[in-house]
């Protein structure tokens, strides 16, 4: 029984890129103010990829359960330059689930992954390709090139935060590593064959390995609105990826409850040489209070750290689709009329 899969047969080189293709998988949440302007961008660069590699593009905008007309607008864009698929998901799933339907329904070989706000910039992406296929890299990933417009609060939690999702771990999440990243066609294949439904995307692009290398950029400002990731949501995302992707949470929970025995011990120790030297016993009540509240608090904290991880566990035992496809659209840029996935599998 062969436990890994062999991914070697889609390795590309510069002469077989251009028949692979590239989809551009972009996941939508309210962006109805900006799509269009996206659209036309993508269009650009989809034009400058042709010409210089051949390479023949699609997008893949995913729909997840947007309030606005972002649904609308995505219908009616045009497939001149590139193909055009819109996967609209029966509701808000997360951005996660909303990047596997576009994994799950890109056509193409490679996948690039971007965001729908604008801030992700289109220019960028023909010298990630460059490195696809003029370097030979699998994952090409981007960053922030720095934080200095941001607080020193928040540049210290998202320290915290690689530095223990990475503590221990034999692969290592690049820290400031986004979403806006190419995986080659024999990474992305590798991607789909991960059947985890918690999933964590930068932890499992940098997880499957290959040939990987970061590219610094500038993030734009946002076409329209603000941000949607409040502090409290960032919170939420950040325990998301801890317990979905890395154990370092249970082995800091065992850490404190070494150190807070070792104090414990230490306490007692210097109770009895107390004792012992002048007769007189600690009075109690104070210390005992507060150990006693020390150790409910601690108790309570790795309570829920295991509570988390077993949420996880049930949610992958209920084995619940990650997403549901309420309607699926396909443009051709070459004219010819575009098939549903249920037509082409009754046609196979």
């Amino acid at each position: 029984m062969m436990l890994g899969t062999d991914v070697s047969g889609l390795s590309t080189t510069a002469a077989t890129a251009a028949a692979q293709g590239l989809s551009i998988v972009v996941p939508l949440y309210n962006e109805a103010a900006g799509l269009a302007f996206l659209h036309a961008r993508l269009g650009e660069m989809a034009k400058a990829l042709r010409q210089r590699y051949g390479l023949a593009c699609e997008v893949v905008y995913v729909d997840d359960g947007s309030a606005d007309a972002t649904l609308v607008i995505a219908r009616g864009l045009a497939a001149d330059a590139l193909d055009v698929q819109v996967v609209s998901l029966s509701r808000n799933f997360g951005k996660e689930a909303a990047l596997m339907a576009g994994l799950d329904h890109a056509r193409r070989g490679a996948i690039l992954f971007m965001d729908g706000d604008g801030q992700h910039p289109p220019d960028i992406v023909e010298k990630l390709v460059g490195h696809w296929i003029d370097g030979g890299y699998d994952v090409v990933y981007t960053a922030k090139a720095h934080r200095d417009n941001e607080s020193l609060l928040r540049r210290v939690a998202v320290h915290g935060f690689y530095a223990l999702i990475n503590w221990g771990a034999r692969q290592k999440i690049p820290e400031d590593a986004g979403d806006f990243r190419l995986l080659s066609p024999r990474a992305a294949a590798a991607l789909r064959q991960l059947p985890e439904r918690n999933r964590f995307f930068k932890g499992l692009a940098s997880w499957i390995g290959f040939r990987q290398i970061r590219v610094d950029y500038e993030p734009a400002a946002r076409a329209h609105g603000v941000t949607t990731f409040s502090p409290g949501r960032l919170v939420g995302l950040s325990i998301e990826g801890l317990t979905s992707f890395s154990v370092a949470p249970l082995r800091f929970a065992s850490l404190l409850g070494v150190l807070l025995a070792s104090a414990a011990f230490l306490f007692g120790l210097s109770i009895l040489w107390e004792t012992w030297m002048s007769g007189k016993s600690v009075p109690g009540y104070p210390s005992l209070v507060v150990g006693l509240m020390t150790i409910g608090g601690v108790q309570l904290i790795m309570i829920g750290i295991v509570g988390e991880y077993i949420g996880k566990i049930l949610s992958e035992l209920k084995a619940r689709p990650i997403y549901f496809v309420a309607e699926h659209s396909e443009k051709r840029a070459d004219g010819e009329t575009a098939t549903s996935p249920a037509e082409r599998t009754a046609a196979e």
